[in-house]
């Protein structure tokens, strides 16, 4: 797996990729697995010189790798598919000047309150067993990359470095979330509750806990038929109200919050016990989920 999240990164591919003969190339180890040099020109009815140059531009972005066999008469080269998958997000790059943009990782909150189903993992292990929720006091939380939880709070002091006298006008918010069931299941919905500051912002409710096939970058180790992967989602707080992508969650206002650069804010994820869907909450980190990202906050602030 590839993962681009700007065109300039993306040219030494687009150019890969912008040839017949190398989709060609792709194309047949793809089909075969491994093929030598020779083979490869006589399939695609070209001399080994013209094919060489194809190869080192598909080598030069890992969309293929070229070994030798040492055991072969002439120290045999063959090519071999390496990437799998590319994703690419694509976007302007351009950022308003006065903006400010941190990240934490999913391990990194400052408080928490715990109930099961729960458990911890960073990309390479689970953090001490599941179901015991002691283990997110555990210092090896602030690694996870993912978290659970049957129901309780995560709580995140946002990142702001800005001029203390700034006033903010935007926050936003991206993460990949889903629900939290025994196992898995697709039709679990689950209120989950976002407090900026022990002010509620609003409910949105998840669908269910995912694990129809495997997230794009959940380690090969994870059970496959636990939380795969979630939904992206990007909470919004600005002068319109507050929202989740394109549906408006409430109508508090970042003027009515009062927020600054003086001050700590601090962003509670919760499902509290007497929701209406008590599904829990599953929030997926960079080596995990479909996204490859951890919690990316963004301040818009005036001067």
């Amino acid at each position: 797996m590839r993962y681009i999240k700007n065109t300039d990164d993306a040219l030494e591919v687009f150019r890969a990729l912008g040839s017949e003969v190398r989709i060609d190339i792709l194309n047949l180890l793809i089909q075969n697995g491994r093929m030598s040099m020779n083979h490869l020109a006589q399939a695609l009815g070209i001399s080994n010189g013209a094919l060489t140059p194809h190869v080192r531009k598909l080598e030069a972005c890992d969309l293929l790798r070229v070994n030798t066999d040492t055991e072969k008469h002439g120290n045999l080269r063959l090519c071999e598919p390496h990437l799998d998958k590319i994703l690419f997000v694509l976007g302007s790059g351009q950022h308003p000047q006065n903006e400010f943009r941190s990240h934490l990782r999913v391990g990194q909150y400052s408080r928490c309150s715990i109930y099961p189903t729960c458990g911890l993992a960073t990309g390479s292990e689970l953090i001490g067993k599941v179901d015991d929720p002691r283990r997110f006091t555990d210092p090896k939380h602030f690694s996870a990359d993912i978290l659970w939880l049957g129901k309780g709070f995560v709580e995140y002091m946002i990142p702001c470095v800005i001029p203390r006298r700034s006033g903010i006008e935007q926050i936003s918010v991206s993460m990949e979330l889903s629900s939290e069931a025994p196992g898995s299941n697709p039709h679990w919905p689950s209120d989950i509750h976002f407090y900026l500051n022990d002010t509620l912002l609003g409910v949105w409710t998840s669908p269910g806990d995912f694990a129809d096939v495997p997230g794009l970058f959940t380690p090969d180790w994870w059970f496959s038929n636990w939380n795969q992967y979630g939904l992206l989602k990007t909470l919004l707080i600005r002068s319109d109200g507050t929202w989740i992508d394109d549906q408006k969650l409430s109508d508090v206002t970042i003027e009515q919050l009062q927020v600054t650069g003086k001050a700590p804010m601090y962003l509670r994820l919760e499902v509290p016990d007497n929701a209406r869907h008590v599904g829990g909450l599953t929030i997926f980190g960079r080596d995990f989920g479909n996204y490859n990202q951890d919690i990316e906050f963004r301040i818009i602030y005036s001067d």
